[in-house]
């Protein structure tokens, strides 16, 4: 795929793995539609971007208001006159027992994590299968692949993702609609800063492990590579996930005695 004008829509694109995003596809020719809550962000990654104002909009929206969302596509449209890539990158993560959560912090990482990322799914859907062409991406996480300690209600919203996004794949193949499940590892992003505690009060420090994970430049890179060569599925990490990942598959009873002991913040 060659994204050279390319109409690339990216949610949390004010940070982390998103902000990458943006610089990688922009480096590539792409044309950017890029949506946080943080709209002071977004304007400095313009800036960094360096895009005229005819290839680039910015977007600001909340997917925790995701009742709403639809509202947002024609802005879109409007703007470039369609969407290529749907790049579903915004989320929330969560460090804390599952015991000792309140139900308001689960409802709080359904309600951004899955339901919002589906609605806005949903509301540009239409018009990929009207124009019987484009891609969805969804970056998930390798903790939608396996459970582990301190991030229960973030990985139920994450293995969510990947039953809805798997079936909206097999439904739309006659559509010529691409859908690829990204499932990063340990990257280098404040996602551990700002997760979720048991109150529901972000964290406020970086995990270890997060700290010395993968560039998120480093990241952003694969991601665009394996959608550029048409992946369906794209892993992001080091040894350390991949093995987990190998293990979680092919020895679940050893790899439920290690996960219980893992260091995971």
């Amino acid at each position: 795929m060659e994204f050279n004008d390319q109409v690339v829509w990216i949610t949390g694109a004010s940070s982390g793995i998103g902000r990458a995003l943006a610089h990688e596809f922009a480096r590539r020719g792409a044309k950017l539609v890029l949506s946080s809550r943080n709209q002071k962000s977004l304007r400095t990654l313009v800036a960094e971007l360096k895009l005229p104002a005819e290839r680039v909009l910015v977007l600001p929206l909340d997917l925790a208001r995701y009742r709403g969302l639809s509202k947002k596509v024609p802005a879109v449209l409007k703007k470039f006159g369609r969407i290529d890539i749907l790049v579903n990158n915004a989320g929330i993560s969560q460090r804390s027992l599952a015991h000792e959560t309140k139900l308001s912090v689960f409802e709080k990482l359904m309600a951004v994590n899955y339901f919002g990322t589906v609605a806005l799914t949903l509301a540009v859907l239409p018009h990929f299968r009207m124009r019987k062409v484009g891609t969805i991406v969804v970056v998930s996480s390798v903790a939608g692949c396996f459970g582990t300690p301190l991030r229960s209600g973030y990985s139920a919203s994450k293995f969510a993702l990947a039953g809805f996004f798997e079936a909206l794949r097999a439904e739309n193949w006659r559509e010529n609609l691409r859908v690829v499940m990204v499932f990063p590892g340990f990257i280098r992003t404040a996602i551990s800063y700002n997760a979720l505690t048991a109150t529901g009060k972000p964290q406020g420090k970086m995990d270890r492990a997060q700290e010395q994970g993968m560039a998120p430049e480093r990241c952003a890179q694969v991601i665009v590579r394996g959608i550029a060569r048409g992946r369906n599925t794209i892993f992001v990490g080091g040894l350390r996930e991949r093995l987990a990942l190998w293990v979680s598959r092919h020895f679940p009873a050893l790899f439920a005695h290690i996960i219980r002991r893992a260091r995971v913040t």
